[in-house]
């Protein structure tokens, strides 16, 4: 009889994240834990009502960039924050900076599309 073991924990692939995404990534879990703490609940009881080990609370506290955004949202909810979430990049700033050069770009183009009419 052949096994073969599919995705093992050493051949999945993990996410490059740079130290300064990193930096985030910590800060995240260290509000996570000052969040928990504040409402003195302990990872275990964190565990129990995500169905999360107490390992992944760890790793979420630790900023652990292998933990699934979904784990982070899980325990989010828990805290009664899951709001939060929904607040990451709702004030983008260079996008709409993007929209506006291009906004502006068309509304000179057709500027200029009318002056060639004009003067046809």
């Amino acid at each position: 009889m052949v096994s073969i073991v599919i995705n093992s924990i050493s051949e999945r692939r993990k996410a490059v994240v740079f130290p300064k995404n990193q930096g985030y990534l910590s800060q995240l879990g260290e509000n996570i834990r000052l969040a928990c703490k504040r409402r003195r609940y302990t990872q275990t009881l964190i565990s129990e009502r995500t169905g999360l080990s107490r390992n992944t609370i760890r790793k979420i506290e630790q900023g652990d960039s292998s933990v699934s955004i979904g784990h982070y949202l899980a325990v989010l909810a828990v805290l009664g924050l899951s709001a939060d979430l929904a607040a990451v990049a709702r004030d983008d700033e260079l996008g709409r900076k993007l929209q506006d050069i291009e906004l502006l770009r068309t509304a000179k183009t057709a500027k200029m599309g009318n002056r060639a009419k004009k003067d046809e």
